[in-house]
């Protein structure tokens, strides 16, 4: 092992037994700068004197300071690594965990490059075995009281932190996913992207992403039929058949239903993903139903095939107006997320209103 990294993985190493021994406490997003930036190189030092650096990003209301490109930086969410992949910097990154699909085509060499730590929450050690510079989320229940490790314990190591702004944008308080008072738009999942560019020094990448994303939603509604698509009701469920995880207005699910001009038959509620009984579902009877098709195993229902087949079988779903005529849209998890696969979700969920309601 280098002298370097030898030094680093001993001083994490120590001061994380200090940090266990004496315990600590624990919107959208804008982006501050202290040295110039720009390249597209991917080159850092990380000695703390790569050009353009130090630099600071504000996210989620703190103030985090980068001192030189990350080299060996770990996501703890699949949101944040498909993010990361997505610009080029697998060779950078130490390790991935939290996982809920398979990755698409286009990922998989980027992220051939990095040691997948855990399918779910990796332990706090774990973590800090793999030596990181730096650590993002998707989630502040993964990067918080009750995850992998607060932002503060993190941090009293030396190690700068991220979380997704579309989730500290909405109230996490309490036993649920969250609620949102204001509605979740692609320009927040955009600005994750600049963030990360940003602290990655890949300025570049980042923009030429965000234009392929915006291109693709763009393409994705052309030729809806918009008067049709207002009349066309959506349901969204993510996971487990006994409670099941039904998206309300303003998260993932909005942006999709938004884009597509239709409507979501729980856009009555602000919670992210209220569980809902059955009986309420039935009587509302949508048009369509989009459902997760999800690879973990942590719920009852996470497959689409598992969610199907209840849905046929069940005394009380088996009659709704979208199973008898099987209209279903199948969305990997990180679709009806807030990710850069919710773009996946507006392309595929206007496909299916497109053939169901073709424009005249």
């Amino acid at each position: 092992m280098p002298i370097a990294r030898l030094a680093r993985r001993t001083a994490l190493v120590l001061a994380a037994g200090t940090l266990l021994l004496t315990g600590c406490g624990g919107g959208g997003t804008s982006t501050a700068q202290d040295g110039a930036s720009g390249s597209d190189s991917g080159a850092g030092s990380g000695s703390g004197k790569a050009a353009g650096y130090p630099r600071t990003v504000t996210n989620c209301g703190q103030k985090v300071r980068i001192d030189a490109p990350p080299e060996h930086a770990v996501s703890l969410n699949q949101g944040t690594t498909e993010v990361m992949l997505s610009l080029g910097l697998g060779d950078r990154m130490a390790g991935t965990a939290t996982w809920t699909d398979p990755l698409p085509k286009s990922l998989e060499k980027e992220n051939a490059k990095v040691e997948r730590l855990a399918d779910n929450n990796p332990s706090f050690e774990k973590v800090l075995d793999a030596e990181p510079d730096f650590v993002a989320s998707s989630f502040e229940s993964t990067l918080g009281r009750g995850g992998v490790a607060t932002r503060a314990q993190f941090e009293k190591l030396g190690v700068p932190t991220y979380v997704s702004p579309s989730d500290c944008a909405k109230d996490n308080s309490g036993d649920t996913d969250g609620s949102r008072a204001t509605p979740l738009t692609m320009e927040d999942i955009y600005g994750e992207i600049r963030d990360l560019a940003t602290v990655f020094d890949v300025e570049d990448r980042g923009d030429r992403l965000i234009a392929e994303l915006k291109g693709r939603m763009s393409e994705a509604v052309a030729g809806i039929d918009a008067k049709k698509a207002k009349d066309t009701t959506f349901l969204y469920w993510f996971a487990n058949s006994e409670a099941p995880y039904m998206g309300g207005c303003c998260g993932a699910p909005g942006i999709i239903t938004n884009a597509v001009g239709a409507k979501n038959v729980f856009d009555s509620t602000h919670d992210e993903w209220p569980q809902i009984n059955w009986e309420t579902v039935a009587d509302r009877d949508p048009d369509f139903l989009v459902i997760g098709d999800l690879s973990r195993r942590s719920e009852t229902a996470e497959t689409a095939a598992k969610k199907i087949e209840f849905l046929e079988t069940n005394l009380v779903t088996r009659n709704m107006d979208a199973v008898k005529h099987q209209r279903y849209v199948r969305l990997s998890g990180q679709a009806m997320n807030p990710s850069i696969r919710t773009v996946e979700g507006v392309e595929r969920v206007a496909a299916a209103l497109r053939a169901y309601a073709p424009a005249a």
